[in-house]
């Protein structure tokens, strides 16, 4: 009986935390969710530098080789190349992302760009534009090219769509 209260316990704060995330229906015991993304780099000092730069967030060093930048939605992993041994070798390479995108929602996007334009001059891909899907984007690249979006949601649908 005291199993079973316990699951019942974990399952209910689990519906609990999940419903209160945007976009998130209740999780069963059984489901997953989605917590981090991993960059991996040659220069994790660069690219750790890079994101508390234009995050304003502090990047957690858990070793010289492995930090994380945690939002309340997400955390953003950045792992040294030499991390990948403890994955078996070569089995991701640095600097050789061509199909993500890592996205931040931010406040005000053309706030973002006059605070940063000249950390992301050289590295823009395309200023504040509005999107057809409601969001105001700013795309640039990392130092090591992987693809930022910093967007905020301008449209009714879009603005409710993210404040469920």
């Amino acid at each position: 009986m005291a199993m079973r209260k316990a699951a019942d316990n974990r399952l209910s704060a689990a519906s609990v935390y999940n419903s209160a995330v945007p976009g998130n229906r209740p999780l069963k015991e059984s489901s997953m969710n989605f917590v981090s993304i991993r960059i991996i780099t040659d220069d994790i000092q660069r690219l750790v530098g890079f994101y508390e730069h234009i995050t304003g967030i502090p990047v957690t060093m858990y070793t010289e080789e492995f930090g994380e930048l945690a939002t309340p939605a997400c955390t953003l992993a950045i792992g040294s190349t030499r991390t990948l041994q403890l994955f078996g070798g070569d089995v991701a390479r640095a600097a050789d992302n061509h199909t993500a995108i890592i996205e931040f929602r931010v406040a005000d996007v053309d706030a973002e760009y006059k605070k940063l334009a000249q950390v992301i001059d050289a590295s823009l891909v395309q200023p504040p534009t509005t999107m057809p899907w409601g969001n105001r984007s700013l795309l640039f690249r990392d130092p090591d090219g992987n693809l930022v979006n910093f967007f905020t949601p301008v449209t009714p649908a879009a603005i409710s769509k993210f404040d469920r």
